[in-house]
């Protein structure tokens, strides 16, 4: 089993997704999309979510399905995203690598042979002083889904890239009122429009 995990470091509070399927850009958003439904309301001033992803391979930023599935939540939420990458080899400074660390030391070479014992642990672990979120995810995701150049040139128009670091720092604006845009239809279906409304 693969965990993905996501920290808030202000509060401490740490989930864990646990899935025996691959760990691919739809995995990664649909369960940011389900963190940020069990979060919302205890966050209901909050506009504009910084997230600081590892810049692993399936949810860098020129990877075509993650941003084809970041572009639609941002707007479906409307929050303002922005992805600030850890470039290579900087994951020491990630907090969610604490994290590991911690759980690392918890198990301490217990064999993890069964989703019990993974599930258990992750429980039972503290950081901070406070015990994890963690979820089984039973659904499975398909590797290697990709959308074509077309699809990304209209998804590109939908970020604002920084001009020094462009690969490293994106944001993705929510839509104006009025305004159509695109969101996500499935991996096999090109994306729908709506008309954005204000909040």
């Amino acid at each position: 089993m693969t965990p993905l995990g996501i920290f808030l470091p202000d509060t401490k509070d740490l989930s864990l997704y646990f899935t025996d399927s691959k760990v691919t850009s739809d995995f990664i958003v649909d369960r940011l999309e389900q963190w940020w439904g069990q979060k919302q309301a205890e966050h209901p001033k909050v506009d504009t979510l910084l997230l600081d992803p590892d810049n692993g391979p399936e949810n860098q930023s020129r990877r075509s399905q993650f941003i084809y599935r970041s572009v639609p939540f941002a707007q479906a939420t409307q929050l303002k995203v922005v992805l600030a990458y850890y470039p290579p080899h900087h994951s020491k400074y990630d907090p969610v690598e604490r994290c590991w660390g911690v759980s690392e030391v918890y198990w301490n070479g217990a064999l993890l042979n069964s989703e019990a014992a993974v599930l258990g642990f992750a429980a039972g672990m503290t950081y901070a002083g406070k015990n994890p979120h963690p979820y089984r995810i039973e659904q499975k995701h398909e590797k290697g889904v990709r959308r074509t150049k077309g699809e990304m040139r209209a998804l590109e128009l939908r970020l604002e890239r920084n001009q020094d670091l462009p690969k490293w720092f994106v944001t993705i604006a929510p839509p104006k009122a009025g305004e159509t845009i695109l969101t996500l239809g499935f991996a096999s279906r090109p994306p729908f429009c709506f008309t954005a409304h204000s909040p």
